[in-house]
């Protein structure tokens, strides 16, 4: 079973207006709620594409509730831990000329609910997933991925970490089996710009050297290019498309790729797969559907 992780998940509600004045009366030409979340962007995924998961995270509130209850609806398995207060976050995502974010802080969460966490997790057995995606709330501790990922050592349990900086770099010692920095963030980790294929190669081994088992790089209209474990070196372009919503396009790519690993145990089959999934939700106004990876998979 492959298991995702999101700690502040988060009710998007997407405004499209043709332009924003501030200190003005704003009028939207639509509206739209999503349920966000790197974590529940993974499972939804992984749902659209046939494959099971259970969504674990926190929520809280009535918001809590219309997250769960419509993560619920899309057909998600949720495991979600109540919180006694406060609210899940309402982010505001603004389309005009420029998009403006406004991303909500989320509930406190208290140690002996992060250990209703950590309970939940000692119940995933030998040749389950887990997937960690995204920030952590400023009431978790920094190292909570690091907490994780040490008790769940030498249990046979495949790890994906999708965080960026120190978040990452402080989890190889625990060699998650597959992290996906996009060639800016693996520029970033390391003080430099990185422009060429062999400088992203480079520094993704060094990567490896650091914990890592597999670094899978997203390039956006590039391609990407997966390290293997077994020390070979994969890239794959883009198929042909319109970018209308990079929201959601990395998670995307993590369901497909892992989907299809732990199916087929075939590096270069995932990366196929990881980058049609992703592609289909880059394409879409949505997260993408299994008719839409099919279509995109056909031309890689």
């Amino acid at each position: 079973m492959i298991y995702t992780v999101t700690f502040n998940p988060a009710l998007d509600y997407v405004v499209k207006m043709d332009s924003l004045e501030l200190g003005m009366v704003n009028r939207s030409k639509s509206e739209a709620i999503f349920y966000g979340g790197k974590g529940i962007n993974v499972s939804t995924v992984l749902k659209n594409i046939g494959v099971d998961s259970v969504a674990l995270g926190f929520v809280a509130g009535f918001t809590g509730k219309e997250i769960e209850d419509g993560v619920k609806a899309m057909g998600v398995k949720t495991d979600f831990i109540q919180l006694k207060n406060g609210l899940s976050r309402i982010n505001v995502k603004i389309k005009a000329e420029q998009e403006t974010e406004i991303n909500g802080q989320g509930p406190d969460i208290k140690k002996d609910e992060l250990q209703q966490m950590f309970d939940k997790l000692d119940k995933l057995q030998s040749g389950d997933c887990l997937v960690l995606a995204g920030t952590i709330p400023a009431s978790l501790p920094s190292d909570i991925y690091e907490q994780i990922m040490e008790k769940l050592m030498n249990r046979n349990i495949d790890i994906v970490v999708d965080a960026t900086k120190d978040l990452l770099l402080n989890v190889l010692k625990f060699h998650p089996f597959l992290i996906k920095p996009n060639n800016h963030e693996l520029g970033e980790m390391f003080g430099v710009v990185l422009k060429t294929d062999d400088e992203i190669v480079e520094y993704a081994k060094k990567l490896q050297v650091m914990g890592a088992r597999n670094v899978l790089i997203s390039m956006a209209g590039d391609g990407a290019i997966l390290i293997t474990e077994t020390g070979e070196v994969h890239k794959i372009g883009v198929p042909k498309g319109t970018v209308v919503n990079s929201v959601g396009a990395g998670d995307s790519m993590v369901a497909g790729f892992t989907a299809s690993y732990l199916k087929d145990h075939d590096y270069m089959e995932a990366l196929k797969r990881g980058t049609a999934t992703g592609s289909a939700t880059a394409f879409s106004e949505g997260l993408a559907t299994a008719d839409k990876v099919e279509e995109l998979y056909k031309q890689l």
